[in-house]
């Protein structure tokens, strides 16, 4: 910080135009145009959007001495052009949104084929879960019990993404026919930047991801209460880094302004305040929703898996879905191999070659990826447990469960020598050009859950869908009675759960069939022990209990 200070000192900037940010990360100075031409040695220009206009001020290139350059990520404004500007009118119309906006993840990211179904056809027997599956069905695949209990101190917490919303006569539905204890209730609502819950638009496209979440976690783990971070206003929308704000006022300072959408938010009508640091982080947080890692910079995914291990050894265990096109990314692009650069100029395939597309944030070290599987067709899972026979695979019907190897972060030490086994036990067949084969690299998914033909109601119907949007709410729901159990125990909650996971893969039911195809292949197939397809397995209540609570 003195250097840089001694540096603009000496360009001509006094000390008293001159601050560091809350965060301390950051040092702020008030500069003419002529001035800051001068000091970092480049022609500032004005752009304007032809769409929004909106005007964007920036430069092609910019210099900084070799003595300040160690101490500097980025200058900004300067040469960044990965903005994704959107119309902000007050009447905007949300399904007007870039489908590639990276300031806000529900985009690309929803529940699988919504299939409708009738009342009348609605299972509630074991025998039927290959074809819907009910919290019943869960129950009796990982042994789920029914909690009588809420235990002070523990907390599950959901994020969900502006505009995406939940209908509470939906909730009060599907509560009728599978919890009616829960009829009647909500989840407790934490609104991050102006958000609101939003029933003006009503589709899948703003209810599917919400209505979903909000009806599993909270029928299993009830009377345990269920916290809602809606994240986001109606026309700024909102990233993870705007979601993390809420828990660490220092983060806010590093957010990215083109990442990252602005709060206050200077446009008419948009929120005009700041969530930073105001919410206590939940014991267990569950997210349903990704980037491709490929659509962000390794500095961007870096800074924020970094938040991730800070929260996690506060005790917070969060869960991510691992994507639902396989070793493909949202909408079942693949990565293009003539232009491989990162970031908001990534170009993409249709999904039908190319090279393999990791999610962000499944791919960083510091959070569970959960991926997918799904019922075999004809099984009955009652018949199948009682003779120790597994009844699930790889997910691969409609949605396909996500899983790779990433392209930025290192491969952890807790899953180092599972990785390497498998390279060693199952070496892949693949060119070393689809996907990255250093085998140094963090692969995921670590857990699964089931993600095929989950019953619930939109628009006072009934519909079945797909997807990791599922398996993550249903993993952190038993993560969370297994918190109730330590927090009575007078222990702490588990946080980050990987290192155990890794170290105990017996907890787990394995799945060894089925594969995640994508990219024009098979993808990656299920095998004995992990692999990243369904990653260690399915949850198993009772071995997973019995894990955690041996634990200090």
């Amino acid at each position: 910080m003195e250097a840089v200070r001694s540096w603009l000192a000496s360009a001509g900037v006094p000390e008293d135009r001159i601050r560091q940010s809350q965060g301390l990360s950051w040092l702020l100075f008030n500069a003419s145009v002529g001035e800051a031409e001068s000091i970092f040695r480049t022609k500032y220009h004005s752009w304007t959007h032809e769409e929004s206009g909106k005007i964007h001020v920036a430069c092609d290139e910019y210099s900084l001495p070799a003595n300040i350059q160690k101490h500097v990520d980025f200058v900004y404004p300067s040469v960044h052009f990965d903005t994704r500007p959107v119309p902000r009118s007050a009447n905007h119309n949300l399904k007007s949104r870039d489908a590639r906006d990276v300031r806000g993840p529900y985009r690309g990211w929803l529940p699988k084929a919504v299939q409708a179904i009738n009342q009348s056809d609605l299972s509630f027997q074991l025998a039927d879960c290959d074809q819907q599956t009910t919290p019943l069905c869960l129950r009796a695949l990982y042994g789920i019990p029914i909690n009588n209990e809420i235990t002070e101190g523990n907390s599950f917490g959901v994020a969900e993404f502006t505009p995406q919303a939940y209908v509470p006569y939906d909730l009060d539905i599907f509560f009728s026919n599978f919890s009616r204890r829960l009829l009647g209730q909500r989840p407790i609502f934490q609104p991050i930047n102006g958000a609101i819950n939003q029933i003006r638009n009503k589709s899948c496209l703003f209810n599917c991801e919400s209505n979903l979440d909000l009806s599993y976690a909270m029928t299993l783990v009830y009377p345990q209460q269920v916290t809602l971070y809606q994240v986001g206003d109606l026309l700024g929308g909102a990233s993870f880094n705007n979601f993390l704000d809420a828990f660490d006022a220092s983060y806010c300072e590093g957010d990215d302004p083109f990442a990252d959408a602005i709060y206050p938010d200077p446009t008419p009508g948009g929120y005009k305040g700041r969530s930073c640091g105001i919410y206590e982080p939940a014991k267990v947080t569950s997210i349903s929703y990704a980037y491709n890692e490929h659509d962000l910079t390794p500095a961007y995914e870096q800074r924020q898996c970094n938040e991730y291990l800070k929260l996690g050894l506060m005790g917070t265990s969060f869960l991510v879905s691992s994507g639902d096109n396989g070793v493909a990314g949202n909408y079942n692009t693949c990565i293009d191999a003539d232009n491989r650069l990162p970031g908001p100029d990534a170009t993409y395939t249709d999904g039908s070659n190319g090279v393999f597309n990791p999610m962000f944030p499944a791919s960083c070290p510091y959070v569970t990826a959960v991926g997918a599987t799904e019922v075999k067709v004809g099984t009955d899972i009652a018949r199948a447990l009682a003779n120790n026979r597994q009844p699930e695979r790889t997910l691969a019907t409609v949605a396909h469960s996500g899983g790779g190897f990433s392209n930025v972060f290192d491969l952890p030490a807790y899953q180092a020598q599972t990785v390497k086994d498998w390279f060693k036990t199952h070496p892949p067949t693949y060119d070393d050009s689809l996907y990255n084969s250093s085998q140094n690299t963090r692969g995921y998914p670590d857990i699964s859950a089931n993600g095929a033909n989950y019953v619930f109601s939109l628009g006072a119907e009934w519909d079945l869908t797909y997807g990791t949007s599922a398996s993550a709410p249903v993993l952190g729901s038993i993560l969370t009675l297994i918190n109730q159990e330590r927090l009575k125990a007078g222990k702490s909650s588990i946080g980050f759960i990987n290192p155990a996971a890794y170290a105990h893969p017996g907890v787990f039911n394995d799945i060894t069939t089925g594969s995640n195809g994508g990219c024009g292949t098979k993808g990656w197939g299920a095998v004995p022990g992990w692999d990243p397809a369904t990653g260690l397995g399915t949850p198993n209540y009772a071995k997973m209990l019995e894990l955690w609570m041996s634990l200090p």
